[in-house]
C-alpha cells in the first residue's frame, strides 16, 4: 500500500528560505504550495485544503496572525495543523499563536531544516 503524498502549504515572503524549505520538504515526497505574502496563503489554504500549513508572522498584506485567525474562525480550514516558524521569538507572541490555535511554534534560528522537518511529520501521522 502506498502513503498518501501530503500537501504543506509554506507562507514565507522570504523567497531563499521558501525554497529551501520547499526542496527539503519535497525531496521527503510531500506537495509542496509555496505563497510569499499572508493574502495569497490564505487564498491557497482556502482553495487547497493542504494537510499541514508552515506560516511565518511577519508577513507582507495580511500578517501570520491574521491568517491563523482566519483558518481558525472557518469551520472547512479550523482542523488544518498549523506550525508558525518566524523570527518573533517572545513569550507574548508565543502565546498569542498558541492562543490562536497554532499546533506548534518555532523560531527559524532555533531550528535546522531537518529538525522543522521532524516537527511537520509529527503532525502528518
Amino acid at each position: 500500500m502506498t502513503e498518501q503524498v501530503k500537501t504543506i502549504l509554506v507562507i514565507e515572503d522570504d523567497p531563499v528560505l521558501g525554497v529551501m524549505y520547499k526542496t527539503k520538504l519535497e525531496a521527503e515526497g510531500h506537495k509542496i504550495i509555496l505563497a510569499t505574502n499572508g493574502a495569497d496563503g490564505l487564498d491557497a489554504i482556502k482553495e487547497n485544503s493542504p494537510d499541514l500549513v508552515l506560516l511565518d508572522i511577519i508577513l507582507p498584506q495580511l500578517d501570520g496572525f491574521s491568517v491563523l485567525e482566519d483558518m481558525k474562525g472557518s469551520t472547512k480550514t479550523k482542523g488544518i495543523p498549523v506550525i508558525l516558524l518566524t523570527n518573533l521569538g517572545t513569550e507574548e507572541d508565543k502565546k498569542k499563536g498558541m492562543e490562536l490555535g497554532a499546533s506548534d511554534y518555532l523560531v527559524k534560528a532555533d531550528y535546522t531544516p531537518e529538525q522543522i522537518s521532524e516537527k511537520i511529520e509529527k503532525f502528518l501521522k
